[in-house]
């Protein structure tokens, strides 16, 4: 390995003792051979664990979500297998890129890569999984569906390889109908449909494809309509009046009997980019393209709770929808079609697929990768490193630099949403002063609001919040305010200055006619409306009301919540009309299938024009808007945390990875979400410290403290029906722990905003994999329970219960430092 670097001459590793986790072999269990655990009707995640079995929700009708831990070298005896790579040189991922099953024995005529039957033998060889387009993308496929399309019929066990389908290489998809034409910037090639196969109608032809040279290191390849304009998302990501000169990339076109798109590394030519345009769909609302890719080793897509930062590419499948829902192995608060590939090489390469629509992608061992989508255009960006670090510092200049937080930022954050009243809040915080924790910042969440009315306070249990808050202050503790996106409507007329600013400025998102304002329910009481940030006159609205509070309560920053957006019914008040946008033909893997469900309908109308195109740009816009309020009322740099993001966020502000549980899992699980985080040019993360649901414990809350006092973003939060975590709460020994590795902390300050400077300025990741540093040693490829803080830091903790009564922190630095922490 290389010389690790820290600040000065002195290089550290700092390590929290742990024990290896065991691999999960629910993993393993590809859905349509689960064996269901629990068959009963009403099960739970919970219910299913306590059973000691696995749990992960299926949109497939039929396919049980808690199903026996088997994996998959348990599904068939040993002598049934049918050999599928007689040759030499088999391995996992030779053999899955034939679509065939790959589980050793220890008996040396029994084959590891093989078929589970003579039909799917007969099946996979007439049709290569590799070669099959999707010919039926949405749930209950049957084979007279499939035919009457004009499809082939082939089932097979392994998960998401479509059992309807077309062949890639046959007469489908879009043709080259003219020679490419030189542009300003590269190439445009037009593309016409052929007629064989049309999965939901509304095809569009014919189709342009632009192929621009930015830069040395960034392409652009977009497809799209040239005669109709459709929704493209609003980032302006700089594009040069002229081609690029000397590129790192070659283009490549294949017009034999399919047309075909190669992008190649100049430097090694190697392919990164192998598109075959006979499985190309463009209509009015299912976009679909195919790419092969050079490499399954591969980060990124969210935001989604991930089982790993490398991702498993066996036909899984990810929906990216902006949704308030728990992390969950399902869609979240935010959308990051972001991808990086480590090539066997180990050059690094980077794609965006800039699209707001809701969308999913399959990541197949071919390896390849389906985009789909069902709106807008499809708009891909490639970086090409050639380091990991390269392609973050590429990515994050074209869609924006991370902001830089506040030095003060970087202390130790408290919050809870159930303080329910100022001496509560008092007691807590006189506590952290009683065991000498180190805080700088306190959060107000909804219980300090008037009924949860943004811009209030209670005026009877949090009195004399204003003051406390001043009082705060002087010891050197910020304070920041919590703020919903949704705005009552049924307060008395003129008494509620959000809402009647807001209706006479005309700032709401609409209903399908464009003028009435969409109605929901959220906290406030009464029914909501909703602000449209894609609207310039709310920014104006949203700075006044910012500004104007602040001279009431005088906070440093602003956590905005709720904001995918969420509506706590399904569409507005009234329901949601049955049209194509509010009832799409294709709906992407996304929870329950439902565009609408706890949030606004598809058809109402933005700014930008409907919610169906913009709907996961509604935290991206009011971040944006958040942060210009919150520099304008303190005059200071802005703090903003949002929990929706978008392409483009980290910009604007940070990001918590949402309502985790207090559970050893998601202790891990936050570890990938930062580094996901970080691909995604949002360095400023963090978990909520002990979990947000459910109640904690002492070991794994005093673990959490101590990782958390690593992430970026450090903030101990939990929620109103669970019990008080503060560092405090447990008392004495547990504060002195969680104390030592916060002092930590605060001792490398310096180190961590200088981390954030080059982030900035440049576009760095602050915390980075170890893949990111030792690239080219493929056992780091697959590391997600340690994590480095820049080039120089590493930090292994303990994800599981030891149950040590005396947790001890080791810092290893050079030759001469070695120093062992107890409670």
């Amino acid at each position: 390995m290389k010389a690790i670097r820290f600040l000065s001459s002195c290089s550290m590793i700092l390590a929290i003792l742990g024990q290896p986790v065991s691999s999960n072999v629910c993993s393993t269990v590809t859905p349509r051979v689960r064996k269901d655990c629990f068959p009963e009707p009403g099960a739970s995640e919970l219910e299913c664990l306590a059973r000691n079995c696995c749990w992960a929700p299926d949109n497939t009708p039929g396919i049980p979500w808690c199903f026996q831990k088997l994996d998959s070298c348990s599904v068939l005896p040993a002598s049934e297998r049918i050999d599928c790579y007689p040759d030499s040189g088999a391995n996992k991922i030779s053999c899955e890129n034939r679509g065939c099953h790959w589980c050793p024995t220890n008996h040396t005529s029994v084959p590891f890569c093989f078929y589970n039957s003579k039909e799917e033998a007969e099946c996979i060889a007439k049709f290569p999984i590799n070669k099959r387009i999707d010919c039926y993308p949405q749930p209950g496929a049957t084979q007279e569906a499939c035919e009457a399309k004009g499809c082939f019929w082939c089932t097979t066990n392994l998960a998401n390889v479509p059992w309807c389908f077309y062949s890639a290489d046959g007469p489908y998809g879009y043709y080259l109908k003219s020679e490419p034409q030189k542009i300003a910037q590269g190439w445009r090639v037009l593309l016409s449909k052929r007629d064989t196969v049309t999965l939901f109608g509304d095809d569009i032809s014919p189709v342009a494809m632009d192929i621009e040279y930015h830069t040395k290191d960034r392409i652009r390849f977009k497809i799209y309509d040239p005669s109709n304009e459709r929704f493209e998302v609003p980032l302006n990501i700089d594009s040069p009046p002229f081609a690029a000169e000397d590129p790192n990339y070659e283009v490549e076109f294949i017009n034999d009997a399919f047309l075909k798109l190669r992008i190649i590394r100049q430097s090694t030519g190697t392919v990164l980019w192998e598109t075959t345009f006979g499985g190309l769909v463009f209509s009015n609302q299912f976009l679909r393209i195919k790419a092969i890719i050079p490499s399954s080793t591969i980060y990124g897509f969210g935001e989604h709770e991930h089982s790993s930062f490398k991702h498993n590419m066996n036909f899984v499948k990810y929906g990216m929808f902006s949704r308030d829902q728990s992390p969950a192995f399902g869609n979240l608060y935010g959308v990051h079609p972001f991808y990086m590939c480590i090539e066997h090489d180990f050059n690094a390469h980077g794609v965006l697929f800039l699209n707001s629509n809701a969308q999913d992608v399959t990541l197949s061992p071919n390896p390849s990768i389906t985009f789909r989508t069902i709106g807008g255009i499809l708009d891909f960006y490639m970086f090409m490193g050639p380091t990991p670090e390269n392609v973050i510092q590429q990515y994050t200049e074209a869609i924006g630099r991370p902001f830089m937080p506040p030095y003060w930022s970087l202390g130790f954050h408290l919050s809870r949403w159930g303080y329910n009243n100022l001496e509560v809040l008092q007691d807590t915080l006189e506590r952290l002063k009683e065991f000498d924790v180190p805080q700088d910042v306190q959060y107000g969440d909804i219980d300090y609001m008037d009924r949860q009315l943004d811009f209030t306070y209670d005026k009877s249990n949090f009195f004399n919040l204003p003051q406390y808050v001043k009082a705060l202050k002087e010891e050197g503790i910020r304070y920041v305010i919590v703020l919903d996106p949704f705005v009552t409507k049924d307060e008395p007329p003129g008494s509620y200055k959000p809402y009647d600013l807001g209706q006479e400025m005309g700032i709401w998102i609409n209903n399908s006619d464009g003028f009435t304002p969409a109605v929901g329910k959220a906290w406030p009481p009464g029914n909501s409306v909703f602000p449209d940030f894609t609207n310039p006159l709310t920014t104006e609205w949203w700075i006044q009301l910012c500004t104007d509070f602040k001279k009431i309560i005088d906070y440093d920053g602003i956590w905005i919540d709720m904001n995918e957006p969420t509506n706590f019914g399904t569409g507005q008040k009234q329901g949601c009309a049955l049209n194509n946008l509010n009832n799409p033909p294709y709906v992407p893997d996304i929870t329950n299938r439902n565009l609408a469900e706890k949030t606004l309908c598809p058809d109402s109308k933005t700014y930008l024009g409907h919610h169906y195109d913009t709907h996961s740009l509604f935290g991206w816009s009011q971040a944006k808007s958040t942060f210009y309020a919150v520099q304008n009322a303190t005059g200071k740099r802005g703090f903003v945390v949002s929990r929706s993001t978008f392409v483009g966020s980290g910009k604007y502000s940070g990001h918590w990875l949402g309502d985790n549980y207090s559970r050893w899992k998601d202790l891990h699980m936050s570890i990938i979400g930062m580094l996901e985080f970080n691909l995604f040019g949002i360095p400023y993360v963090g978990a909520d410290i002990c979990g947000f649901n459910e109640d904690t414990n002492y070991e794994l809350c005093l673990r959490w403290m101590q990782v958390g006092a690593f992430y970026p973003y450090s903030r101990n939060h939990n929620s109103l029906e669970s019990q008080e975590q503060d560092p405090g709460v447990f008392g004495q020994k547990f504060a002195t722990a969680a104390r030592t590795a916060l002092l930590i902390r605060y001792t490398l300050l310096p180190y961590l905003y200088t981390l954030f400077y080059h982030s900035h300025t440049k576009g760095s990741t602050v915390i980075r994999g170890l893949m990111h540093e030792f690239t080219s040693d493929p056992q780091t490829h697959e590391i997600d329970k340690a994590f480095l803080w820049g080039s120089s830091l590493m930090i292994a903790p303990v994800l599981t219960e030891v149950k040590l009564l005396n947790p001890i922190l080791i810092i290893r630095g050079g030759d001469n430092v070695k120093c062992n922490l107890k409670e």
